[in-house]
């Protein structure tokens, strides 16, 4: 807390107020603005909040204009390369990396319970074949509370992590089950002797007709892409689960609103767009048309996967993941892949540009996450699942950082009414 304020004059009265200004360990100010309406009767308007801080949250930290993403403190390029998920799942979770014995019981933890209800299966075959898979998992994780609600006191502290723990073991469960669901396989259950993203990759793609050999090239890159994808402060899906928890929501129904907001284009699917992009360009020989197409305000083509709402920099977790992409094609489908060799080229071809330099837009994560996921064999329909598991780290500890918090209200943002005046009823006769 510092002794800086701002003083805001209402032009119209002539009254001038102030309001203290808040500063946090990194970052911007903030303008405490909690007794405006009280001080002046006037609410703020910011569409899309993009100028206003909803939480305090000690868990990510971003810097746009330089390209900075830490969890907890420690840059994204340290966990990514260092790292299991399991990990970063725990630093999420409680604010440190854990020791050995600490990540031991964590992963013990993951195992007890990484397995579903068996009444479960039959809610999956309740689905149409033919399903999303985000469907499935947006009814399959608010059931969840149908089973666990022994232990649902969002007052309760042991309650609150039992319920977290729940969620990121069983996440992959569900997805994997709802990829089985799709293609008529049986569901494979999770086995203790396999890590976190191994175990969901055997029960992706085993079948009883054949052996499972895991591939230590993709577990990686899923080890990497699930860290990349676990918590960016703020979002859309994390502050659906917040505003959800404000209530006092359950927290399986809270994660599964989570879910739903990601199901978007504009969010989880932004890299299924990427693909989209890629396969409607088609040739590199094409790139400069569609490059100008892109340019072209009246044109509904849009360049997919470059710019973010927060980097106006080099998207860092871009970087990291372009080195997967590399590793995993060459193990995969070959150096010479014709949509990888579109992709570096649209990429070098936007960053030589005046007009895409100028703006900032630079490629970010989901512009190679999805030829990546495409190389491991995962279907397009999979895409946003993935993003799902790896996120369920953050959105529960979001919820838990939430749940501690004293000054914990309900949300309940204010709107700019733009309807009609009050006016008489008419009876439908006299109607025009």
């Amino acid at each position: 807390m510092s002794d800086e304020t701002v003083t805001l004059t209402v032009n119209r009265t002539g009254e001038s107020h102030e309001f203290p200004v808040l500063h946090g360990t990194e970052g911007p100010g903030t303008i405490d603005i909690s007794k405006l309406y009280g001080k002046t009767g006037l609410f703020t308007y910011d569409q899309g909040f993009v100028s206003t801080a909803s939480c305090n949250s000690s868990i990510t930290y971003i810097d746009g204009d330089e390209g900075i993403l830490r969890y907890r403190g420690y840059p994204i390029e340290q966990l990514a390369a260092k790292c299991a998920y399991t990990e970063v799942a725990y630093l999420l979770m409680y604010g440190d990396l854990p020791n050995s014995e600490q990540h031991d019981k964590f992963v013990t933890d993951m195992h007890r319970y990484a397995m579903i209800n068996e009444s479960l299966t039959n809610f999956f075959k309740g689905f149409r074949y033919d399903s999303h898979p985000m469907a499935m998992m947006v009814g399959v994780m608010g059931s969840l509370s149908a089973f666990y609600h022994d232990s649902l006191d969002i007052n309760n502290p042991e309650h609150r992590e039992f319920s977290a723990q729940r969620m990121i073991a069983k996440v992959p469960t569900i997805a994997a089950a709802a990829y089985k669901r799709n293609n008529g396989e049986p569901f494979v259950f999770p086995r203790n002797e396999y890590e976190y993203c191994g175990n969901f990759l055997r029960m992706m793609f085993s079948t009883p007709c054949c052996d499972f050999k895991l591939d230590p090239v993709a577990e990686r890159a899923l080890n990497v892409l699930f860290i990349l994808h676990a918590d960016h402060e703020q979002n859309a899906s994390t502050s659906t689960v917040r505003l959800a928890a404000s209530s006092g929501a359950n927290p399986f129904t809270c994660i599964s609103a989570g879910i739903a907001s990601l199901w978007g284009p504009a969010h989880g699917g932004a890299n299924e767009a990427v693909l989209d992009m890629l396969h409607e360009i088609g040739d590199v020989k094409n790139i400069p048309a569609y490059i100008e197409r892109a340019k072209d305000k009246d044109d509904p083509f849009r360049l997919m996967g470059f710019g973010h709402r927060v980097y106006k920099n080099y998207d860092p977790r871009a970087k990291i993941i372009r080195q997967v992409a590399d590793e995993v094609l060459e193990r995969y489908v070959g150096e010479d892949t014709p949509l990888f060799d579109l992709a570096r080229e649209l990429e070098r071809i936007a960053l030589e540009d005046d007009y895409f330099v100028e703006r900032k837009l630079y490629p970010n994560v989901d512009f190679y996450s999805g030829i990546i996921y495409r190389a491991l064999g995962f279907p397009k329909n999979m895409f946003t699942p993935l993003f799902a598991i790896a996120r369920t780290s953050g959105w529960v500890s979001h919820w838990m950082e939430m749940m501690d918090d004293p000054s914990n209200r309900i949300g309940r943002p204010r709107q700019l009414y733009d309807g009609e005046v009050e006016r008489n009823h008419v009876a439908m006769q006299y109607r025009k």
